[in-house]
C-alpha cells in the first residue's frame, strides 16, 4: 500500500465524516457543508456536528449546523488553512459559538503512516501481539489510552511490551471505521524514555497493515511526547481537526457543574 493510497483512504473517510466529497479536502477552495449523520462515519464521532473544521493543508472544510453556516464561511475565507486553527482567530470563533451554547473543544493533529518508514524499532522488552482474549484483563486506568473499557467493542488488536510477566507498555487498535484503525499507546512512567512506545506502535501498525487496514494516530497539539512517538514510529502529520462541543460537555471535561465555561 502506497502513501498516496493511504492518504486517499483517509480523505474518503473524512468526507464520510464531514458530509462532503473527498475532492473538497484536496481542493484549494474552502468549503462549508451542512453536517449530516452517516452510519459509515468514524464510530466515536457524534453527528451531526455543530461546527467541525478540517484541513489537509490546502483548504478548510467546515461541516456545520445551518445556524452557523454563514459565519463559518466568512471565518474560514478570512483566516484560511493556518489561522483558522490558531488563536486569536479561534477566540473569535468561540465567541460566535457561545451564542448557541457551544464552545471550541478539541484541537488535534492526525498522523498517517509512511509505509517504508514503518520498520521494527529496537526494544529491550518482549513484544507480544494480543487478540482480544489476551488483553481483556488489561482494561486498567494506566492503559486507558491504548484500550478503552467504555468502548471495548471497538478494541480489536494490541501489542504489549512485557518485562517478564509485567506489562510495561501497550499499544491498542480501535476499529473506528471500516477502513481505518486508530492506535492508542500507554507506557508505565518508570519505563518511559526507553523506546518502548515507538517499538509497540510500529509493531502494531505493521500488524494492522497485514490485515489490509490503515493505521492512524491522533495527538493533541500540546502532547509533544505523543507527537514525537508518532514520528519515530513512521507516521507523519496528515490533517488537523477543530471540534466544537456543547458548553455542558466542555464543563464536564473541566470538572464543572455550575453551568459556566472557563
Amino acid at each position: 500500500m502506497t502513501y498516496e493510497k493511504i492518504l486517499r483512504i483517509a480523505m474518503e473517510q473524512s468526507a464520510l465524516d464531514l458530509s462532503c466529497q473527498p475532492e473538497d479536502l484536496c481542493s484549494d477552495r474552502n468549503r462549508v457543508v451542512i453536517s449530516r449523520t452517516n452510519r459509515l462515519a468514524r464510530k466515536y464521532l457524534e453527528l451531526p456536528f455543530f461546527c467541525q473544521l478540517v484541513t489537509y493543508g490546502n483548504s478548510v472544510v467546515a461541516s456545520v449546523s445551518e445556524d452557523i453556516a454563514l459565519f463559518a464561511k466568512e471565518y474560514i475565507d478570512r483566516y484560511g488553512t493556518v489561522r483558522s486553527f490558531e488563536t486569536p482567530a479561534v477566540l473569535a470563533l468561540d465567541r460566535e459559538l457561545q451564542k448557541f451554547s457551544n464552545r471550541v473543544c478539541f484541537m488535534a493533529q492526525y498522523y498517517l503512516p509512511v509505509p517504508e518508514m514503518i520498520v521494527p524499532v529496537a526494544c529491550d522488552l518482549t513484544l507480544r501481539v494480543m487478540d482480544k482474549p489476551d488483553f481483556e484483563k488489561y482494561y486498567l486506568p494506566q492503559f486507558g489510552n491504548a484500550i478503552c473499557a467504555e468502548h471495548s467493542d471497538r478494541d480489536v488488536l494490541a501489542v504489549g511490551a512485557f518485562d517478564g510477566d509485567k506489562l510495561a507498555g501497550l499499544a491498542g487498535a480501535s476499529a473506528d471505521c471500516d477502513s481505518m484503525w486508530q492506535i492508542g499507546v500507554d507506557v508505565l512512567p518508570e519505563y518511559r524514555g526507553r523506546g518502548i512506545a515507538s517499538a509497540i506502535t510500529s509493531k502494531l501498525a505493521r500488524e494492522i497493515f497485514a490485515l489490509d487496514k490503515v493505521p492512524f494516530y491522533c495527538a493533541a497539539w500540546s502532547n509533544v511526547r505523543s507527537a514525537k512517538n508518532a514520528v519515530k514510529s513512521g507516521f507523519r502529520p496528515a490533517w488537523v481537526e477543530l471540534t466544537a462541543k456543547s458548553e455542558e460537555f466542555v464543563n464536564q471535561l473541566n470538572g464543572r457543574n455550575d453551568g459556566k465555561s472557563n
